[in-house]
């Protein structure tokens, strides 16, 4: 799509976001990766942050979007490059400590950028998650989703109210992304943390490239 329709694209890959995360959160909790309880005390402000980014969205233009997505990309290459045993290994006392107030701002914020965007969030969150609440890559990874279905629900809401939603493409879209969301959920499983890092650093590569030069 063009930049002028970006933010219809935006609110239309919500609905396929919607059943991508609700499969894959079913899925990881099945196996035992998830426990939802423990983590209330960031998926909450990230929820807050997620309806505040979508309200955001439907003002920008398109090609503001593109950009902004682009350089958050690249930002987003320092912390998979640097320190990558925090990734593999996470912080257990880090994690045993809860969410305090540098955690439930962490999530805040980067819930504001997925309700923004949502393209991207995921590698935000992978580094809060690791590096601020000290889960490892494959249970944050579970986590991650959680969040991400919990603020896409009000996020859809919104983007509909604002008519920024095409049903016909978005339920097409989600068709693809469950699919690959059921193959995700086993392959993180069964490939561990190392895999999943590495293949973060190529798709935030390719997104990069993308959104900046075309």
């Amino acid at each position: 799509m063009v930049a002028s329709s970006a933010p219809k694209a935006n609110g239309t890959n919500r609905i396929a976001i919607l059943f991508q995360t609700a499969l894959a959160v079913g899925g990881f909790k099945k196996q035992g990766k998830l426990q939802i309880r423990l983590h209330l005390g960031i998926v909450l402000p990230a929820i807050l942050g997620g309806v505040l980014g979508a309200l955001i969205a439907g003002q920008v233009s398109g090609d503001v979007l593109r950009r902004s997505i682009g350089v958050c990309m690249v930002l987003m290459l320092i912390p998979l490059f640097l320190n990558p045993a925090r990734w593999l290994e996470g912080n257990p006392e880090r994690e045993k400590k809860g969410a305090g107030p540098v955690q439930m701002i962490t999530f805040f914020l980067v819930g504001l950028y997925g309700g923004y965007v949502q393209l991207g969030v995921g590698v935000f969150l992978l580094t809060a998650l690791v590096l601020v609440a000290g889960l490892d890559l494959v249970r944050g990874n579970a986590v991650k989703l959680l969040i991400v279905l919990c603020y896409t629900l009000p996020a859809l809401a919104i983007f509909v109210m604002n008519d920024l939603v095409r049903w016909d493409l978005g339920l097409t879209l989600a068709a693809g992304n469950m699919l690959g969301a059921w193959v995700a959920t086993h392959e993180a499983a069964r490939h561990g943390t190392p895999f999943i890092r590495r293949l973060l650093i190529v798709v935030v590569i390719a997104a990069a490239t993308r959104y900046l030069f075309f």
